[in-house]
C-alpha cells in the first residue's frame, strides 16, 4: 500500500488541480444562481420558462461533455505517447465536430419548440414566453459549447489555471451585464440570454488566441486517418455522452409530474435545480480534476494511488456537503425569500431546501464515481452508475414520493434516491477496482 507521505503528496496534488476548478465552476454557478434570482423577480411565467428550458439544457450539456470527454481522453493519451501533432490535430477535428454537433441540435430544439413543450406538459400561457426566449437562450448554448471545448483542450494539456480563470472573469461579467439587459434595457427574460452571449463571447475572444499562441490545436488533417479518429472519438463519446444525456430525460420525466402541481412548483423546481447545482459545486470541480490522475496512475498500475486519492476525496466530499446542508437548513427561508419575491413559489422552495440537500455528498459521490470509471477505461460501468441513479433510485423515489405527500414528499423522495444512488455508485467503482487489479 502507498505510504502516508504519499497519501499527504496525493492529497497535495488533487487540490493542486481541483481548486482552480473548484472557482471556476462556483463562479458559474453563482452566475446562474443570481441569474434566477434577477429572472424570478420578473414574475411566475418567466421562471416557469426557465424551468421548462432545464431539461432541453440538459440534452446540449450532455452533447458537449460527451464530446469533452473524449476530447480530453484521447488528447491526454497522444500527450503521453509523444504524439503531439496528433494530439493538435484530434483537437481541432473535434472542436470542429462538437461546435457543429451542438449547432445541429439548437436548430432542431428551436424547430420542434412546441412540440417539446407539448411533451412537457407545459401550460399554454408559458408558450409565448419560451418562444421569444428560447432564440436568444439557444444562441447563448451555442457560444457556451464552443468556449467548453477550448476548456476541454486546455485541461488535456494540463492547465487547468486558464480555464479557471476564465470561468470566473466571464461569469463576473454575466452578472454584471445581468440587471443591465434584464431590467436598464428592458429585455427582461431574453436580456438574461443576451448577457450571456456577451460575456462568451468576451471570453472566446480571450481563449483562442492563448491555445493558438500554445499549439494546442491544428486543422491540418491530410495525414490524418479522420475515419479512424472518428470511430476512436465514437467508442469514447458513445457511452460518455448517453450518460449525460440521461439526466436530460431523467429531468424531462420530473419536470414532467412537478408540472402536475401547477406553474408555481415548476419555477420552484427550476430555483431548487439551479440552488443544487451551485452547493455540489465541488464535486463538480473534482469530476473535472480526478481523471487525468486517475488515468496516469492506471497507466503506472499504481492502484493503491488510486484508491487513496478517491479515499480523500470522498471523505472530503461528504465532509463539506454535511456542512454546506446544515448551512442551509439554517438559512432556507432567507435563501427561498432572496431567491423569489413569490411567496407561493418561496414557500414550496423553502420545503425543498429543508430536506434535500443533506444528500446532495451522496449525490456528488455518485458523480464523481461516475468520472472516475470513465477514467479507468470503464465507460460502460459510468453509463450503468447513471443509468441506476436516475431510472432505479431518483424517479421511483420521486413518483412514490408524490403518491404518498404530493411536493413534500417528492422532496424526500429525491432525498431517499440521492443516498442509494451514492452507495451504489460507490459499490460498482470498488467492483471495477479488483477487476483490474485481478491479471
Amino acid at each position: 500500500m502507498a505510504s502516508q507521505q504519499s497519501e499527504v503528496s496525493l492529497g497535495k496534488q488533487l487540490f493542486s488541480m481541483t481548486w482552480p476548478m473548484l472557482f471556476g465552476v462556483l463562479s458559474i454557478m453563482s452566475f446562474q444562481l443570481v441569474d434566477s434570482a434577477f429572472i424570478g423577480q420578473l414574475g411566475v411565467l418567466p421562471l416557469a420558462a426557465q424551468g421548462f428550458t432545464m431539461p432541453i439544457q440538459l440534452v446540449l450539456i450532455g452533447v458537449q461533455v460527451g464530446l469533452g470527454i473524449a476530447m480530453t481522453s484521447m488528447i491526454s493519451k497522444a500527450l503521453g505517447a509523444k504524439k503531439q501533432d496528433y494530439a493538435r490535430q484530434l483537437a481541432g477535428l473535434v472542436l470542429l465536430l462538437g461546435t457543429a454537433s451542438v449547432a445541429l441540435c439548437c436548430v432542431l430544439i428551436w424547430l420542434l419548440t412546441d412540440p417539446i413543450l407539448g411533451l412537457l406538459s407545459a401550460p399554454d400561457n408559458v408558450y409565448a414566453v419560451v418562444n421569444s426566449y428560447w432564440p436568444w437562450w439557444l444562441l447563448s448554448a451555442l457560444f457556451g459549447a464552443f468556449i467548453y471545448f477550448y476548456y476541454s483542450i486546455c485541461r488535456a494539456n494540463g492547465n487547468t489555471m486558464l480555464p479557471g480563470a476564465l470561468m470566473v472573469v466571464t461569469s463576473l461579467l454575466n452578472i454584471v451585464l445581468d440587471p443591465i439587459f434584464i431590467f436598464t434595457f428592458g429585455f427582461g427574460l431574453e436580456g438574461a440570454a443576451m448577457a450571456t452571449i456577451v460575456s462568451f463571447a468576451i471570453g472566446i475572444v480571450v481563449i483562442v488566441p492563448k491555445v493558438v499562441a500554445n499549439h494546442w490545436l491544428a486543422f491540418n488533417f491530410r495525414d490524418l486517418n479522420i475515419i479512424k479518429t472518428l470511430a476512436e472519438v465514437g467508442h469514447i463519446m458513445g457511452p460518455a455522452m448517453v450518460s449525460q444525456l440521461l439526466p436530460s430525460v431523467s429531468s424531462m420525466a420530473a419536470t414532467k409530474l412537478v408540472a402536475g402541481f401547477g406553474a408555481t412548483a415548476v419555477a420552484a423546481w427550476a430555483l431548487a435545480s439551479r440552488f443544487e447545482f451551485f452547493v455540489i459545486v465541488t464535486a463538480l470541480a473534482l469530476t473535472m480534476s480526478m481523471p487525468p490522475m486517475v488515468g496516469r496512475m492506471l497507466g503506472a498500475k499504481a492502484f493503491d494511488d488510486i484508491e487513496h486519492v478517491i479515499k480523500i476525496a470522498i471523505r472530503f466530499l461528504l465532509v463539506f456537503q454535511s456542512a454546506v446542508a446544515l448551512l442551509t437548513f439554517a438559512m432556507s427561508g432567507l435563501l427561498s425569500s432572496a431567491m423569489t419575491s413569490d411567496t407561493a413559489v418561496g414557500d414550496v422552495l423553502h420545503w425543498h431546501l429543508l430536506i434535500v440537500p443533506i444528500s446532495l455528498g451522496p449525490l456528488g459521490v455518485c458523480m464523481i464515481m461516475v468520472s472516475i470509471c470513465n477514467a479507468l477505461g470503464k465507460p460502460y460501468r459510468a453509463l450503468i452508475i447513471s443509468a441506476l441513479r436516475l431510472f432505479v433510485f431518483f424517479l421511483p423515489c420521486l413518483w412514490i414520493g408524490s403518491q404518498i405527500a404530493e411536493l413534500k414528499g417528492m422532496f424526500v423522495g429525491v432525498l431517499v434516491g440521492n443516498i442509494l444512488a451514492g452507495i451504489c455508485a460507490h459499490r460498482i467503482y470498488k467492483t471495477s477496482i479488483k477487476q483490474l487489479r485481478t491479471p
